[in-house]
């Protein structure tokens, strides 16, 4: 069987109920690298046109910045969030075409929640090109450079996390930004107080506390002024009731209307991206396999984590389609 876009395509959805539960996951920041999409958007019409799309909403060639870089401009947080959704999606739009099998659920990491809102058929792909466009703005603006910082912290105790962050504290903001995994916690807050985090975090048992090359504190207190600009973007927008639930960052909870899911994306930005639990109540769910749909494999790598009962795959270049196998049938 081949698509009309001229390579060999997966098996279509069969009868569903006899199909694994599957879910859709979309990256967020930091999945990033000159070159992603080129080879999606050279092989398929359908992902071309996504690019092209994206470019006229914001009006400039997001495709050459996603295709060639250079690197420095692809980091910078206002370039980086539209040009990952505008991978993800076109590489979603591709598994379309090719009748793979639809999601039961869809999730996304911080930024990839506007991706996933867009597969879900809640946000216009233009609209969420824009709104993301904005966001990396307003975050990058938030907090100057150097004020604040991130952390990883590897195979921290999390039952002592809430006493370190708070001894580092001293009077700033220091604060759970990511809960990506049992083995992984991202904190965010003022630059000192995330290296006083950072030591204090290896004194109770943390593996390793890693700084993280980040350009602001994202997903805590300090983004606060960047949460009131983009209220301003999110209630001019038109959200609809969505197709596909959502699962969300802010709550790990299950969202399937337009207001919940405009009210999930102001809630994230000041508050952690709730992803171990998300990928629990996927687990609950009876979804037995994931597929990250875009730029890199770092989801795939947590939901091992949380859960190695779940199937990864990745889709976001035209030679990931040989790896996604059809599902098991009754």
């Amino acid at each position: 069987m081949r698509s009309s876009y001229g390579t060999a395509a997966i098996p279509p959805c069969q009868n569903k109920c006899f199909m694994s539960k599957i879910a859709y996951l979309f990256p967020g920041q930091g999945s990033q690298f000159a070159g992603m999409g080129k080879a999606l958007a050279a092989e398929y019409p359908v992902a071309r046109q996504t690019f092209e799309e994206a470019g006229q909403a914001l009006g400039f060639a997001l495709s050459t910045l996603c295709f060639e870089g250079p690197e420095d401009q692809l980091r910078l947080t206002e370039n980086t969030q539209p040009a990952i959704l505008a991978t993800s999606i076109a590489a979603f739009r591709v598994l379309q075409s090719l009748d793979y099998q639809p999601p039961d659920y869809v999730a996304g990491h911080s930024l990839g929640e506007y991706s996933a809102l867009v597969a879900a058929g809640c946000l216009a792909f233009t609209d969420a090109v824009r709104l993301v466009r904005n966001r990396g703005r307003y975050m990058q603006e938030a907090v100057p450079a150097g004020v604040g910082a991130m952390a990883a912290l590897l195979k921290m105790p999390l039952e002592k996390l809430d006493a370190v962050l708070a001894e580092a504290s001293q009077g700033e903001v220091v604060s759970a930004a990511n809960l990506n995994s049992p083995d992984q916690v991202v904190i965010a807050g003022h630059a000192g107080a995330v290296n006083r985090a950072a030591e204090l975090a290896k004194a109770a048992g943390a593996k390793r506390a890693i700084l993280l090359p980040v350009s602001a504190p994202f997903h805590c207190a300090l983004m606060k002024p960047a949460q009131d600009a983009l209220a301003k973007d999110l209630y001019s927008t038109l959200f609809a009731d969505l197709t596909v639930p959502l699962i969300n960052n802010w709550q790990a909870r299950e969202t399937r209307l337009a207001s919940e899911a405009r009210d999930g994306l102001f809630q994230q930005v000041p508050n952690p991206v709730r992803w171990t639990d998300t990928v629990r109540y996927l687990a609950a769910q009876g979804v037995t396999r994931v597929i990250e749909v875009g730029p890199g494999a770092v989801l795939c790598g947590l939901v091992k984590n949380i859960d190695s009962t779940i199937a990864t795959a990745k889709f976001g270049e035209p030679a990931d389609i040989a790896k996604l196998t059809p599902p098991a049938t009754a």
